[in-house]
C-alpha cells in the first residue's frame, strides 16, 4: 500500500514511519508514506498557499493550485490512487471502511489547516472525505495518521499474524478481556477459565465476554 500525504507539516510523520506498526509494515515493504510539502507547490517569493475568504470572516482557506499542482504530481506516476480529503464533514472512519480502502493500491491524503480547503478542490479534485469523529483539530496529520495505522493494520502481513482478525469491530463486537500474570493482584484474580488449557471453553468464553462487553459498553452495535 502506498500513502502519499500532502501536508503543510511533512516532519510529523515521522512518529510512525520511525516507530511502532507502520515502521515494520515499511520495513517489509509492505507500506511507503510519501510525504509533500505543499508549499514547494506555491507560486509566489514567500511560499503561501492559503488566502483571505471570499465573503469575509476568519481565518484563510488554502488555495486551488497548490493543492491541484501537488495532487497532479503525485498522478504522473500513479494515476490511480484514491484522493481522501480528511474533514470533520466527511464519511466516518470505521473498521468496515479502513477494511475496504485497505484492498486499493494507493491512497493521496490531503491535510487542511487553517479554515480549511477552496471547495473547488473538494469538488473536481477529491474522490473521497473522511472524518475520524464529531469534533475539529487543529490539522488533517493526525487525522491522516490514524486513517493510516487503521487501514494498514488490516494489509496481510503488517501486523505479522492474524492479530487484526480479533480486534474490536472486527466481527461486529468489542474485543474480550484480556489478562496476563500475576494470576493474582490486589485480591484480584484471573478468571478460571483462562487457566484451565481447555481451549474449546476458553473461545466459548471469549465469545460470551465480546459479546456482555459490547451490551455494557456499546449496545448499539447489538441492533
Amino acid at each position: 500500500m502506498r500513502f502519499d500525504v500532502i501536508t503543510l507539516f511533512p516532519e510529523m510523520f515521522s512518529a510512525i514511519k520511525e516507530e511502532g506498526v507502520i515502521a515494520r509494515g515499511i520495513k517489509k515493504s509492505l507500506l511507503s508514506i510519501n510525504t509533500w510539502q505543499l508549499r514547494d507547490f506555491s507560486n509566489n517569493k514567500h511560499r503561501n498557499i492559503d488566502d483571505a475568504p471570499y465573503g469575509g470572516g476568519a481565518g484563510m482557506v488554502m488555495q486551488v493550485k497548490p493543492i491541484r499542482d501537488c495532487i497532479n504530481k503525485i498522478k504522473q506516476d500513479n494515476p490511480k490512487t484514491k484522493v481522501i480529503y480528511l474533514s470533520p464533514q466527511g464519511e466516518q472512519l470505521t473498521h468496515n471502511l479502513a477494511k475496504e480502502l485497505s484492498e486499493l493500491d494507493s491512497l493521496t491524503l490531503l491535510c487542511g489547516r487553517y479554515e480549511g480547503i477552496d471547495e473547488r478542490v473538494i469538488k473536481h479534485d477529491v474522490d473521497m472525505e473522511v472524518s475520524i469523529g464529531d469534533y475539529v483539530i487543529s490539522g488533517g496529520e493526525l487525522g491522516a495518521m490514524v486513517l493510516i495505522d487503521a487501514v494498514s493494520r488490516q494489509i496481510p502481513d503488517v501486523l505479522g499474524n492474524q492479530e487484526s482478525l480479533n480486534d474490536s469491530f472486527a466481527n461486529g463486537l468489542l474485543d474480550y478481556p484480556h489478562y496476563t500474570r500475576p494470576e493474582v493482584i490486589d485480591g484480584q484474580s484471573v478468571p478460571e477459565v483462562l487457566l484451565s488449557g481447555h481451549q474449546a471453553n476458553i473461545d466459548v468464553w471469549r465469545s460470551e465476554q465480546s459479546v456482555k462487553k459490547t451490551r455494557e459498553k456499546r449496545e448499539d452495535l447489538l441492533k
